[in-house]
């Protein structure tokens, strides 16, 4: 037998045993997310899930996480568009100048990869009685820790670098020519960005905010570091899901497959506006 047709029917076996390989080691990641959702799901019997929904700590949780997130992503879209745009503009030169921008981009970034008591700590010792602004804080009478503007400051700290990162990546896709353009028509600095930039960079800015609404409604260590867990006051959707687990595990289940459903549902949304 000549050497030539072994090694042909060896090759549909490699294929197959590769396929096979790969399809197992996908299949264990798979596993690995499908098997936690799917016992948020059916752990327990429906009526307990509803039952949970009544406990006395969701609704003022789950008032509280959407205001407060809702204001985080208002001051993320008012600050992050224009440090956005700055950040793309200055990045696209070749001046010495530009590490520098590229370095400021980079912390902007950080708080993404921070661990959640990182920030937490961070906050206070910005913001706490001790911290860099402590003194000038409490000389205006303004005491940021354990209260709501500092459950809204944690969520904008962690939350802020998903929709910036969005948005320089947005900026940085315009064609220069049609900036030109623009600029040469006479529009003004201001007009090109309002009038120009966002408009045609909306998806994806809507994407990025998706995002950085989601993080903000999901923070939980930076929150109760800086924040507090105090029911009625800086008790977000997250950190009552962490205070059911010590009494009531279906209130704990229910909480939890509520910020899965919005969660997933931001996610079909991001993915609808990306195919149109």
């Amino acid at each position: 037998m000549s050497p030539a047709p072994a090694a042909a029917r060896s090759r549909p076996v490699a294929a197959l045993l590769w396929r096979g390989a790969l399809g197992a080691l996908a299949g264990l990641l798979l596993l690995l997310v499908l098997l936690p959702l799917a016992g948020l799901l059916f752990a327990s019997p429906p009526r307990h899930l509803l039952a949970g929904l009544r406990d006395p700590l969701v609704i003022p949780a789950l008032r509280l996480s959407l205001v407060t997130s809702t204001i985080s992503l208002l001051a993320i879209l008012v600050c992050g568009t224009p440090l956005a745009w700055i950040l793309a503009r200055a990045t696209r030169r070749t001046t010495q100048a530009t590490h520098v921008w590229r370095l400021l981009e980079t912390i902007v970034e950080l708080p993404v990869v921070l661990p959640p008591a990182v920030a937490g700590v961070a906050l206070l010792l910005a913001f706490g009685r001790r911290g860099l602004l402590g003194p000038a804080l409490a000389a205006a009478g303004i005491g940021l820790p354990f209260s709501r503007a500092a459950v809204v400051f944690a969520q904008t700290f962690v939350a802020a670098p998903f929709y910036v990162q969005a948005a320089v990546a947005a900026f940085r896709r315009l064609d220069p020519d049609l900036l030109l353009v623009a600029r040469t028509l006479g529009a003004s600095r201001p007009r090109l960005l309002i009038a120009v930039a966002i408009p045609i960079s909306w998806p994806a800015l809507a994407g990025g905010a998706a995002m950085s609404w989601a993080r903000a409604l999901g923070e939980f260590g930076a929150t109760l570091m800086f924040a507090g867990n105090m029911s009625g006051r800086t008790q977000t959707l997250p950190l009552a899901i962490y205070a059911a687990l010590e009494s009531d595990l279906h209130t704990a289940q229910s909480l939890s497959l509520l910020l899965v459903a919005v969660a997933f549902a931001l996610l079909v949304a991001i993915r609808a506006g990306g195919r149109r």
